[in-house]
């Protein structure tokens, strides 16, 4: 019991890192800045949905995926595996990554182009499909820890993965909706050394999943 409860701390510490929720508010702030409390709770609540839902789907599917392509889990774990240590690399030297972060000349661009409050409103939420949901929260990066997480088991293993996606799904809904408290009383300086701090765990993590797929790639 003990060694299933390390496991899924250890995937939701994963997860937390890779989709660093507290470091995502003040991006989340400056997309809803002109938008009312009531639209910016739903864009919350759709952007994390949709990133539990692909997540999920992912998870689920990972095996049939492998086996559709071709691909084996060693060679996903490498491939992911890097993947993660790149965007955990960027993070460790303050920037975002362009792998999981879109330019922030493109987040308005679906705001400035709405002429009335209709169409405001909708595009508006509109922004909790792309960039939140994809490629914020459920990045190439999160995609891949949560299909390498999975595949490596059963049915407990997917169990685990999705239900801690769920839990973190949760928790930063919570920092979403309180963000402005949060940043005021973090300060951007806070802010900045978590996001360095959860950038080297990152980086751990990706190496450690590079490491497992070499390991059974030539079976050492």
């Amino acid at each position: 019991m003990d060694g299933l409860w390390l496991h899924m701390g250890t995937v939701f510490m994963g997860f937390f890192a890779i989709m660093n929720p507290i470091a995502n508010v003040p991006i989340f702030l400056g997309l809803t800045s002109e938008d009312d409390e009531k639209t910016t709770k739903a864009i919350a609540f759709r952007a994390l949905f949709l990133a539990f839902i692909i997540i999920t789907l992912f998870s689920l599917a990972g095996q049939y995926i492998f086996t559709l392509f071709g691909i084996s889990l060693s060679a996903f774990r490498i491939t992911g595996g890097l993947l993660v240590f790149l965007i955990g690399f960027h993070m460790l030297q303050g920037n975002n990554s362009s792998v999981h972060h879109p330019d922030h000349a493109q987040l308005r661009e679906s705001k400035q182009n709405a002429s009335d409050k209709a169409k405001a409103r909708e595009a508006a939420l509109s922004i909790a499909v792309s960039p939140l949901a994809l490629p914020i929260l459920a990045g190439p990066g999160t995609i891949a820890t949560a299909m390498s997480f999975s595949a490596a088991g059963g049915v407990e293993e997917m169990v685990i993965t999705i239900g801690a996606f769920g839990v973190l799904c949760l928790v930063t809904y919570g920092f979403f909706i309180s963000g402005g408290k949060l940043v005021s009383y973090l300060g951007n300086a806070a802010l900045g050394a978590i996001t360095r701090m959860m950038g080297l765990i990152l980086a751990v993590i990706g190496t450690q999943m590079a490491i497992e797929g070499i390991k059974g790639a030539f079976s050492i």
